[in-house]
């Protein structure tokens, strides 16, 4: 469409100026009453724009809202008609959103795409549509929606800052990339007004993670950052705070990508040999065949998709893939670290970026196909971003298309399979042009034994995780790794970037004679993490791993797990579009058991709610998720879903020869949460004829903690979960940009906690267990260990480091460092606590 269409742009008697209404209900029925009285819609027409509200996001962005009806009342509509309202004081829409332009669409068929086209047009230039917020002429309005038939040019003007401003020097090592820039823009996002980052003359808007990204911060870059609003001061302040504290931690972070020093001299060539040079991402040493990994280029149909539908599934596929990214992330962090978590937040936050989607709202409207239009507007920014010659940033686009994939996966199932050929059956070194993020984080490392790429750097995400996942890694290297055969035998240095195609046999043996080193190294490792954690006064504690399927069995009882603390259900329901039967969800917890055998397996009854959302559930949006209907709450509200995995625990628990199987139910605030989900469970028991099962509580509130004494009369254990326990003892959001560092589970206030729940525990003899963050690092957990925790319970991969420092020392000792702790006045005297002093 090229050409306006008369009758969809509205006359003077359509637009109002200066309206004031009391919400965004009020303001939908005032525009509709527009479109009524000039005989383009019947009444009824109102009600479907407020239905269509509760299922799809009407707000197209920088003030503006276009509420219409839903497709299948089309017929309410007499006429194709637009009716505007002006809001100068502007109206809240959903949260954080702001509108002051309110264009009801009123159209039989497609006739409003064109309107639609002229909208995310206007949209591109904020200071021509600021003026409309408050312009007291209809016509610059109706002018402004007729003009804007192509995408506004640059008028050279010189770039303005804002009311308030501070000037700043990017000190980040690696520049602004997607990680802290996430930072920024949820702090921008807190204003009311608008908050910009101006490089010389290029500006960006400080909400949109791609605008801010485009500019290509690098370090010793000067930047103005900039606000208005009536809340600009307290903007700005905000902004420099997050600013400039996030300094040291960009400072750590790239000194960390630079990799350890090797505690063992690295293997050296016993002779000249062909190489294909590139960088070294990630230490070790590997040989072995190679499998090049050739992603699937899958064409994807330009089928044109209505607007109102495509707008609907878009909206559909980015709120599942948000979703699942944070579940990804809280996955990533209990098993792999913070930093790697970040990196699937950082993800999530390039799903909010406005210009993203208003070009693939753009695209749609030209008459492009839903899919077609995602994948276009994810290559051309993703492209963009490659165009930019700060490699970190280049870097991020790589994370643009793996986020992309995703969603793309979510509007059509049939391009979610989009990998190359699967991995041979024998383990290989991984040859790439390059590795998403997700790709890499799960990569089975039992079949991988290395990766080397053509693109990326040492601080991209890819290289982040190849380290932590232990694989030697070289990125940056040559196109000369594509064309290597499929099976070439290689030696890939992850030290020093360096890949050997076809060493000679004195090479490989010369290789393997280090590695044979290591593996001794190795092993013996290997026979200590089987150890007990038995203090040297002869005081053990139980060491368990928290895993998700059982398929991490293995990897959990290798690195010395003495059974399972902590298995997350709600896994079980993600990343699927329906709830998994009874009969699902029994296989996979007798799987569990089976892999166990006799060691304890302790399962968390579903947790989700609140901020934790499982789409297909469709469970209700909260505006104080943390404080609202999540856990447990949940689980007595929606019986079907409590009743059907009992009954699947129960059943895995009485077939089978061996059950170490315990139930802990989540976000326990009262005793008579605990009695109605204990009858629940013995009613079902009973039904099943199934044997009893010890049934805990977590302890993740301040109330359960206090309470633990009365509460242990009607539980058989306790689990703490140091992080929610931590978030609510401190009142402070653990993913908070600004507050995230003082959420320290070590504070005096939450180890208190911890003692009142393990003394409460003891008046019953319960034991306690702590299944949180804090559980898997050494020091923490000798505090835990000496305030009488039970058993502690982590990522796989902690358990030989944390099992080493519990027998380095005594229970005695222990004892007194906790009661130290406790006396202590804030988390950094805790951590002060050193623990060479035992």
């Amino acid at each position: 469409m090229t050409n306006a269409q008369p009758d969809i742009l509205p006359p003077s008697n359509l637009v109002r100026l200066g309206a004031a209404p009391a919400d965004k209900e009020a303001a939908i029925r005032e525009a509709a009453q527009l479109l009524i009285a000039a005989g383009c819609i019947d009444p009824q027409y109102a009600d479907s724009m407020m239905r269509r509200e509760d299922v799809a996001e009407t707000y197209l962005g920088h003030g503006v809202a276009i509420p219409h009806g839903k497709v299948e009342d089309r017929g309410m509509v007499r006429r194709n008609g637009l009716s505007i309202l002006q809001v100068p004081e502007g109206v809240e829409w959903n949260a954080g959103q702001t509108v002051h332009l309110v264009v009801a669409i009123a159209a039989e068929s497609d006739a409003h795409i064109d309107t639609l086209r002229r909208l995310t047009n206007l949209l591109q230039d904020e200071e021509h549509l600021k003026k409309l917020f408050t312009t007291n002429d209809t016509s610059d309005i109706i002018n402004a929606l007729s003009e804007a038939n192509a995408e506004p040019e640059a008028n050279g003007a010189p770039a303005e800052d804002l009311d308030e401003r501070f000037e700043w020097t990017v000190d980040y090592p690696s520049g602004l990339h997607a990680r802290p820039a996430s930072a920024w823009v949820a702090a921008a996002r807190k204003a009311s007004g608008s908050v910009q980052v101006r490089k010389g003359a290029a500006v960006a808007d400080a909400k949109a993670l791609v605008s801010l990204l485009r500019l290509g911060l690098r370090q010793g870059d000067t930047i103005v950052i900039s606000a208005d609003g009536p809340d600009a001061g307290s903007a700005i302040d905000r902004m420099q705070a997050t600013v400039t504290g996030l300094s040291a931690q960009e400072k750590a972070d790239a000194q960390a990508a630079k990799g350890p020093e090797p505690t063992v001299k690295g293997w050296t060539p016993p002779e000249e040999m062909p190489v294909i040079a590139g960088i070294g991402a990630s230490p070790g040493l590997s040989i072995g065949p190679i499998h090049v990994y050739a992603p699937a280029d899958i064409a994807i149909a330009d089928t044109p998709t209505p607007l109102n539908e495509g707008g609907n599934r878009l909206h559909e596929a980015l709120t599942v893939t948000q979703t699942q990214l944070r579940v990804l992330a809280d996955d990533t962090l209990r098993r792999l670290g913070e930093a790697e978590a970040n990196i699937f937040r950082a993800q999530a936050e390039l799903l909010h970026d406005t210009d993203l989607i208003t070009l693939a709202c753009q695209l749609m409207v030209e008459g492009h196909g839903l899919a077609w239009s995602w994948n276009e507007a994810i290559e051309r920014t993703a492209r963009d971003l490659e165009s930019n010659d700060n490699e970190v940033l280049a870097a991020r686009a790589a994370d643009l298309r793996d986020v992309g994939r995703r969603v793309l996966a979510r509007i059509d199932p049939s391009l979610e399979n989009r990998d190359g050929d699967p991995l041979p059956a024998e383990p290989c070194i991984l040859l790439a042009g390059d590795l998403s993020p997700s790709d890499t984080a799960g990569l089975d490392v039992e079949r991988v034994l290395g990766l080397a790429t053509v693109q990326g750097g040492p601080t991209s995400h890819t290289a982040i995780l190849a380290r932590t996942l232990g694989l030697p890694a070289m990125v940056g290297g040559s196109e000369a790794l594509l064309d290597l055969e499929d099976g070439t035998e290689v030696i890939l240095d992850g030290q020093a970037g360096r890949l050997y195609p076809k060493p000679s046999a004195s090479a490989i043996a010369s290789a393997r004679d280090w590695l044979a080193a290591q593996e001794e190294q190795h092993k013996r490792e290997i026979a200590e993490r089987s150890l007990p954690a038995r203090t040297t006064d002869g005081h053990q504690v139980e060491i368990a791993a928290n895993i998700n399927r059982p398929d991490q069995i293995e990897l959990a009882l290798s690195q010395g797990g003495e059974g399972v603390g902590l298995m997350r259900t709600e896994f079980l329901f993600l990343e699927r579009s329906s709830a998994p039967t009874e009969d699902e969800q029994y296989e996979t917890y007798r799987a569990m058991l089976d892999g166990l055998e006799d060691r304890p397996l302790i399962v968390r009854a579903l947790d989700i709610g609140g901020d934790k959302q499982v789409p297909h559930l469709n469970l209700p949006r909260e505006a104080n998720p943390f404080l609202g209907v999540r856990g447990s709450r949940l689980l007595l509200r929606r019986l079907d879903l409590l009743a059907t995995q009992l009954r699947a625990l129960y059943r895995a628990a009485r077939d089978g020869e061996s059950s170490g199987l315990s139930i802990m139910f989540p976000m326990i605030t009262s005793v008579g949460e605990m009695q109605r989900l204990r009858a629940v469970a013995d009613s079902i028991r009973d039904e099943l004829d199934a044997p009893k099962v010890p049934l805990g509580a977590m302890v993740e509130v301040p109330a359960a903690a206090i309470g633990a004494d009365i509460l242990a009369r009607y539980v058989d254990f306790f689990s703490i979960g140091t992080n929610d326990l931590t978030q609510y003892g401190l009142a402070i959001d653990r993913q908070h940009p600004e507050l995230a560092a003082e959420a320290d589970a070590l504070h005096p206030c939450v180890l208190r906690l911890i003692r009142m729940t393990v003394e409460g525990a003891a008046k019953h003899g319960r034991w306690v267990g702590v299944c949180g963050g804090i559980a898997g690092e050494p020091f923490a957990a000798s505090l835990l260990t000496g305030l009488g925790v039970n058993e502690l319970s982590m990522t796989p991969r902690d358990i030989p480091a944390v099992k080493a420092a519990l027998r380095e020392t005594s229970l005695s000792a222990l004892k007194a460092l906790a009661d130290k702790a406790l006396a202590c006045e804030t988390a950094a005297e805790v951590h002060a606590l050193d623990r060479e002093e035992l």
